[in-house]
């Protein structure tokens, strides 16, 4: 009978393998590598940075987001925002139904391919849309604090984000001295006020070059005046 972790592994290194017969090469830890299997070690240490113990089926996740995306290139499609939504679309139902598949073949239950399968098609997104364009950042930036560069956490960069949609910096001194930035309540923006913060982190991330996840490009998906904006 197989066991738990060996299914896990069996899963992955099925993924693995299918990811190394990407032709396209890319840096990783100072080594040139396949593409795509470059692209899923890199989205398994993002998710052990988010997650200590995370669940099988997001490391499964993670690890097939791009499975064997080389083989459905963006080329096969027409220009333009709406034919690269599609393309992106497909890519998920493509990826989805090969992690299924795998996972098959490794001996987990249909209703654990499904899931799997589910959270690679559908891209669902957390309740708070911002909470994953944070992650994203937080995961792949760093902030200059008190001279040296840090990496900084999901609260610390939304303080900076809100800060910069009301075009101010308003500054307060702290209890023991000092100065504290005082961002806006993101729960009290209104929805032309979100879309705004939205492409301030967009814009952010494109010029630091910020490799959006999934449920991120679903997210700016979600709010066209966002999208609109960055088209203009």
């Amino acid at each position: 009978m197989t066991t738990t972790d060996s299914r896990l592994q069996c899963a992955l290194a099925s993924i693995d393998a299918a990811n190394k017969a990407d032709p396209n090469q890319e840096s990783f830890d100072n080594e040139r590598l396949p593409k795509e299997y470059a692209y899923s070690l890199h989205m398994t240490r993002w998710l052990f940075e988010l997650e200590s113990d995370p669940f099988e089926r997001m490391q499964i996740a993670c690890r097939a987001q791009h499975i064997e995306r080389w083989t459905m290139p963006r080329k096969d499609y027409p220009e333009g925002r709406k034919a690269y939504y599609q393309w992106r679309q497909a890519c998920g139902r493509m990826h989805g139904r090969r992690a299924a598949e795998i996972m098959a073949d490794c001996g987990y239950p249909k209703e654990e391919c499904d899931r799997v399968e589910t959270i690679l098609t559908k891209r669902e997104l957390r309740q708070d849309a911002d909470t994953q364009l944070l992650e994203d950042v937080a995961c792949q930036c760093t902030l200059i604090i008190n001279g040296e560069k840090c990496t900084a956490t999901r609260e610390e960069w939304k303080t900076v984000f809100s800060a910069a949609l009301s075009r101010e910096s308003r500054l307060a001194v702290g209890l023991d001295g000092g100065v504290v930035m005082l961002g806006v309540s993101t729960s009290k923006l209104r929805k032309s006020e979100f879309s705004d913060l939205i492409e301030i982190i967009y814009s952010y991330g494109a010029e630091n070059g910020v490799r959006w996840s999934e449920r991120s490009i679903q997210v700016f998906s979600d709010y066209p005046e966002a999208r609109d904006a960055q088209q203009k």
